[in-house]
């Protein structure tokens, strides 16, 4: 159940960018809830590989590297989910903010 919730809760922070960054379109709630599905494979199994191999830069920009990596899932995941669109790097950037922020405060709501 609880992952039923996070999952939810990702689609309206997802919607919440598409609404508030422009550059990002969501088609619809469907759309939210496989995107949230595909953002939370991805952060479980790519973001983990890529922060070991960025690791050296990471460190060397104190760790604000990770908005990149993060922008950089958010955007290759628009790529190829239909309905969801990231016009570019910047959009990526701030929606991917926006996403983990809402996603934070919600998650930590529920449990």
């Amino acid at each position: 159940m609880n992952i039923i919730f996070r999952i939810l809760i990702g689609a309206v922070a997802l919607l919440l960018a598409a609404y508030l960054v422009p550059g990002i379109v969501v088609d619809s709630i469907y759309i939210a809830i496989v995107a949230a599905v595909i953002l939370g494979i991805l952060n479980v199994v790519v973001k983990p590989i890529l922060f070991l191999l960025t690791l050296p830069i990471t460190i060397l920009t104190l760790g604000l590297f990770t908005f990149v990596i993060n922008a950089a899932l958010f955007w290759f995941a628009s790529s190829f989910i239909e309905g969801f669109y990231v016009s570019g790097f910047l959009p990526a950037l701030v929606g991917s903010v926006l996403v983990s922020v809402i996603s934070s405060v919600g998650n930590n709501a529920i449990t």
